[in-house]
């Protein structure tokens, strides 16, 4: 299978003029052959751009030759979002991302994708899902190459594709809770959409004001960007099939023109990894986690890897 670059959702609280740009541009401009729509994160912010522009984007981007893939809600507590996630999941004839198992429910034996928010870990887990009708996987930015190797060996015995997260912040946990409106003072029925004031994310700090993590509504995200760009070839060798970027409001064109060239051999790593440093993004660039080590290092490539 041909490497595949890929956008996943936007995890964001974007003005609904801005997402349209984005996307208009994603369409025009970018190489990125999948495109992943849908709020992930709050069901509360559905009604500025996806029940009312998402048709529209879609279509756009199919125009534009792009497979346009419907993320579900990475969480489901209230009955409203139980009533939203029926109707997603009645999409007949379109490519469907599952972020939370109460999806699965609505979905089994139908093909359907698994997102990145939805944790698998190993072979059993694949083996099971894909069993019930899953034919991709989005696996957890937290895992280490051996596991990634492990699971691209079991997806290549079952047939399915495996996509891994190589730029942007990394999700790294979900709560009930909502702690961008805690922060400001406000529960999460009256958050009053503060977490449009930080479009890719709130930056938290540790006791001794230095930046740790992201906040995101109720995600929490790595503060550093991810950036596997030098995995790339590696990643291909032990059955990583796509490359997912995610959304920021850095120059994405800029992103996902560097990453392509780099898996089409167009350009070398240095010349890729030198655009993105270009870009001028104030958190530093990450890459612990496929190393095994801490998510917030930056590990230089060595030849050898466990």
């Amino acid at each position: 299978m041909n490497p595949s670059l890929t956008l996943g959702p936007n995890l964001f609280h974007w003005p609904a003029e801005q997402r349209i740009d984005f996307y208009n541009r994603i369409a025009d401009e970018s190489p990125v052959s999948t495109v992943y729509l849908g709020e992930v994160i709050c069901s509360k912010r559905t009604p500025f751009f996806d029940d009312v522009h998402l048709p529209a984007v879609a279509e756009r981007l199919e125009r534009a030759g792009k497979t346009v893939v419907y993320s579900s809600f990475s969480e489901v507590v209230i009955k409203r979002e139980r009533n939203i996630l029926m109707e997603w999941s009645k999409q007949e004839g379109r490519d469907l991302e599952v972020n939370n198992t109460a999806a699965l429910l609505h979905l089994k034996d139908r093909p359907h994708r698994i997102g990145g928010l939805l944790n698998v870990y190993n072979e059993d887990t694949m083996a099971y899902l894909a069993g019930q009708g899953a034919t991709h996987f989005s696996l957890l930015p937290e895992l280490p190459r051996a596991a990634i190797a492990r699971l691209g060996e079991k997806a290549r015995e079952l047939g399915v594709g495996v996509e891994v997260q190589v730029f942007g912040r990394a999700s790294l946990a979900l709560s009930a809770r909502c702690y961008h409106a805690r922060a400001h003072e406000r529960t999460k029925d009256n958050c009053q959409f503060v977490c449009g004031d930080d479009p890719d994310g709130m930056t938290l700090m540790t006791m001794d004001e230095k930046p740790f993590l992201t906040i995101n509504g109720i995600q929490t995200l790595s503060y550093g960007y991810l950036d596997l760009m030098a995995d790339i070839d590696d990643m291909r060798a032990i059955g990583v099939t796509h490359f997912r970027v995610m959304p920021h409001t850095c120059d994405m064109i800029v992103v996902t023109r560097a990453f392509d060239d780099v898996l089409a051999g167009r350009i070398d790593v240095a010349e890729g990894e030198a655009r993105l440093r270009e870009l001028g993004i104030e958190a530093p660039f990450v890459n612990g986690f496929y190393r095994g080590r801490a998510g917030h290092d930056w590990v230089p490539r060595v030849t050898e890897m466990a």
